[in-house]
């Protein structure tokens, strides 16, 4: 069969736009590239020497030939990229930077057996309607999908890390539809230092369990604040991390956070420290946090997470997701004194099936009559209760189905109460 021009002009167009890691090549592979084209240069410059003592004995049809042998093989180093330093990453013929671009599109549906809380469409149980309600509504987003991309460059003293990272489930009020970018992460990694925008130095992320919503229980810290981080690692002892971190909402003052890690064979412990402002209306009180966490290798496949966190106030309900909001009482403002528990237990079963079941608790301090409930109202949640019960299958690679049941309890400071019990299902396609 003949090729016509057309043909070969859309297959180069395909060849083209496929991404670069359809070329990917190891170092070494680009390093075999390199001597292949010297030796054939060699070659030739010795074959254009024969011609010269010889030039009857040699056409100019052999010259070419090589000529077009070497031009092959500049075009396939060209395409080529040197896979990266970063697990999935590349880079660059003549860049020491490694790029890895990642993310993925994510589908969810959610029905509510008992009443929807408002505002929305993941997990909401500082918000559940109170007392008996009928059915609650079914919900379908793709907005958790995401997108984002890191990058690691060696220097004399350690690499230079950078990620950006953004989603579509931008926070626009209640009832909204949130389809618009959001900022996740964004910061520069060097030498101990981390500027930027990601998790607080506050939250435990390793310790966290992992669940099909978004949200996931309340009880511990979910917060991605801009902050200024120093890591100082000493493998015999622990690692410190110091970090001043952006304010509340309304507050003047950053908040400072100091925490201790410590690794074992058998799992990790961290203790963490937090000092931060709430104001309300121009009135300023600061408030203290405190934090514990720990994870257990039981087996090779399975892990128990546990978190503790005891803080007063918080004006974004982040650094102690579930705890109710600071008040002003007069000139003085009212801080919820807060705990909240964090409870995982997670097992990979096979390379296909991994499940988790996780608890969350949060329970006010204050009781009805004191000053703070006074202030607040005496439908203040007094204490929070969520469970979740999750799996994910892996039919194929890049591809994960996940299924949640998750059930929960609202309390208010004078009895109501406000139950939850809801299904998500999840589909996620995976790149990189």
């Amino acid at each position: 069969m003949k090729l016509n021009h057309t043909f070969l002009a859309l297959m180069a167009a395909g060849l083209c736009s496929l991404p670069p890691a359809a070329f990917a090549q190891t170092a070494k592979d680009f390093e075999d590239m390199r001597n292949e084209l010297k030796a054939l240069r060699a070659e030739l410059n010795q074959l254009k020497a024969q011609q010269a003592q010889a030039p009857a004995a040699a056409p100019a049809a052999s010259a070419s030939a090589w000529n077009d042998r070497i031009d092959a093989v500049e075009l396939k180093q060209k395409d080529a990229v040197v896979l990266g330093d970063i697990p999935g990453s590349f880079r660059l013929p003549g860049s020491e930077t490694s790029i890895r671009i990642y993310g993925y599109a994510e589908a969810n549906m959610v029905k509510d057996a008992k009443g929807t809380a408002p505002g929305d469409t993941f997990t909401n149980l500082m918000e559940q309607p109170l007392g008996k309600t009928g059915s609650g509504k079914t919900s379908l987003t793709a907005q958790t999908s995401r997108f984002g991309f890191e990058t690691s460059t060696p220097t004399s003293v350690g690499a230079f890390n950078t990620k950006i990272e953004a989603d579509f489930y931008a926070y626009c009020g209640s009832e909204c539809n949130r389809n618009r970018l959001r900022l996740r992460h964004a910061y520069g990694e060097y030498a101990g230092w981390l500027i930027g925008q990601t998790w607080s130095t506050f939250m435990d992320v390793d310790n966290l369990p992992e669940t099909v919503d978004f949200n996931g229980p309340p009880g511990a810290t979910f917060r991605r604040p801009a902050q200024i981080r120093y890591t100082y690692n000493n493998p015999s002892l622990a690692k410190f991390q110091f970090a001043v971190e952006e304010p509340a909402d309304g507050a003047r003052s950053p908040n400072l956070v100091a925490r201790a890690d410590k690794a074992y064979d058998w799992g990790n412990v961290n203790v963490r420290l937090l000092s931060h402002e709430q104001r309300v209306n121009g009135v300023s009180k600061r408030g203290m946090g405190f934090g514990l966490g720990a994870g257990y290798k039981i087996t090779g496949t399975t892990t128990l997470m546990a978190q503790y966190t005891r803080l007063d106030g918080d004006g974004d309900g982040a650094y102690l997701v579930g705890t109710n909001y600071p008040v002003l009482d007069g000139g003085t403002v009212r801080l919820d004194k807060s705990q909240g528990v964090v409870l995982g237990l997670s097992n990979i079963f096979s390379e296909q099936l991994r499940g988790t079941i996780s608890l969350g608790m949060v329970r006010s301090r204050n009781q009805l009559g004191d000053a703070y409930v006074n202030a607040y109202g005496a439908e203040g949640n007094h204490k929070l209760y969520q469970w979740h019960a999750g799996m994910y299958y892996l039919p194929i690679k890049n591809v994960e189905l996940g299924g949640e049941l998750i059930g929960g309890r609202r309390t208010t400071f004078d009895g109501q109460q406000g139950d939850m019990l809801r299904l998500n299902l999840q589909a996620r396609y995976l790149f990189n």
